[in-house]
């Protein structure tokens, strides 16, 4: 299996923005233009999060995953207060071709059945953000502002259990440092379970994703804010992976 390139648009108020560990948000531009320049540049996927939607206590923005899903030709995830069938059911009809729920399946875990059980897993992507406290990385909810008493990878194979077709897995101590992924981690998670693990946070270089491929054998990295200020191109990426003898599409 190819290995898999993707964006991240953390959408905020229209925009895209990128902070550091969560927090200090500024703007990374209009992200129907930036899913276009994605899909052109030979993304694999592109993810799209409502990132304050389950904290403002409101759906996401359907016009503009409508807006952002014309422009794309890759498979597009939508992620950000999807809170029951229904928030699914209108989200792929507007042309999302997967959702992502994070808040919403650890308050309620058996929506992840529901939802396996309605759209088929291959749709349904549980996003977890995770962060180390004390000795124990501990689920995040509410983009990182909640912490939980839920043992991460514990939550991750009931997850998975329930139906989970993916794990997009993000930690929050290297989200934004751009100092690397958390492979030790993120390893460990992928050598038990069985299901396509999604890394997310840290990307700062390129030889991080080789890293990243090549010690935690993950399925697909996440980035964004090195994409979005062109700090790397997709097809330049791809060509240093393909040299690390790192299978991808090019």
């Amino acid at each position: 299996m190819a290995k898999r390139i993707v964006p991240c648009l953390d959408v905020k108020d229209g925009r895209t923005v990128k902070g550091v560990n969560f927090v200090d948000l500024r703007d990374a531009g209009d992200p129907v233009e930036l899913a276009w320049q994605y899909s052109q540049q030979g993304a694999d996927e592109l993810v799209f999060l409502d990132i304050t939607a389950t904290y403002e206590r409101r759906k996401t923005m359907v016009e503009l995953v409508k807006a952002v899903a014309r422009n794309v030709n890759i498979p597009f995830t939508i992620g950000g207060g999807i809170n029951e069938i229904a928030d699914a059911d209108i989200l792929l009809n507007s042309g999302a071709d997967k959702i992502s729920i994070n808040s919403a399946a650890v308050r309620n875990p058996e929506l992840i059945d529901q939802l396996a059980k309605t759209f088929g897993v291959q749709f349904v992507v549980i996003a977890v953000d995770t962060r180390c406290v004390g000795n124990q990385n501990l689920v995040h909810l509410n983009g990182g502002r909640i912490a939980t008493e839920h043992e991460t990878f514990k939550w991750i194979k009931e997850a998975e259990s329930r139906g989970a077709g993916e794990i997009l897995l993000t930690s929050m101590d290297h989200d934004g440092t751009k100092a690397g992924f958390d492979c030790g981690f993120l390893k460990q998670v992928n050598n038990q379970i069985g299901i396509p693990l999604i890394a997310s946070g840290g990307a700062g270089n390129q030889q991080h994703f080789v890293d990243v491929f090549k010690d935690a054998g993950v399925d697909a990295a996440l980035a964004a804010s090195v994409f979005h200020y062109g700090e790397i191109l997709i097809p330049d990426l791809k060509q240093t992976l393909k040299n690390n003898q790192i299978e991808v599409r090019l």
